[in-house]
């Protein structure tokens, strides 16, 4: 991969944290105020959705973290490692984390009425977009653990 490609692709995953963090610590408490005195009959769940939201901001933290690992091992040419499948592998892991979250966050809203028609399809595609990511780096390391096993095949044979 180009080099040119490879910053690229680090610069846009710094712009997507950025972004993130900046909206999280500015915009959301803000956001969760208003909302709370807009509708007093639900403030008390202002704190534990926010709660829920900065809780999964911990495993996308992680996941574009565990992509610019494996921007730097494509940089340093060793993509093709067992440390590749193991950042696909955490990847995975915290996109079902972050499913399993928004899918407990959405059924308690559910049980207790609070499940704004529109907050439930953010939350969907949330979970749908999650979904992708994990079934995508899943089938990555698949791929990347075959072709590990072919290359090591290959070389015993020379």
């Amino acid at each position: 991969m180009k080099r040119g490609t490879v910053i690229w692709l680090k610069g846009t995953i710094f712009v997507i944290g950025i972004i993130t963090f900046v909206i999280s610590i500015f915009f959301l408490p803000g956001l969760a105020k208003e909302a709370a005195e807009m509708n007093p009959e639900y403030a008390y769940l202002r704190f534990p959705v926010l709660i829920g939201l900065y809780a999964t901001e911990i495993p996308f933290f992680l996941a574009l973290y565990q992509a610019l690992k494996l921007l730097h091992y494509i940089e340093r040419e060793v993509a093709f490692s067992e440390l590749a499948v193991f950042s696909l592998g955490y990847i995975k892991k915290c996109a079902f984390i972050i499913i399993g979250l928004y899918v407990i966050g959405i059924l308690m809203l559910a049980i207790q009425n609070a499940l704004h028609p529109g907050i439930a399809i953010i939350g969907v595609v949330i979970i749908f977009a999650a979904l992708v990511i994990s079934l995508f780096s899943a089938v990555l390391q698949e791929l990347l653990r075959s072709a590990i096993e072919l290359k090591s095949e290959n070389d015993l044979t020379v």
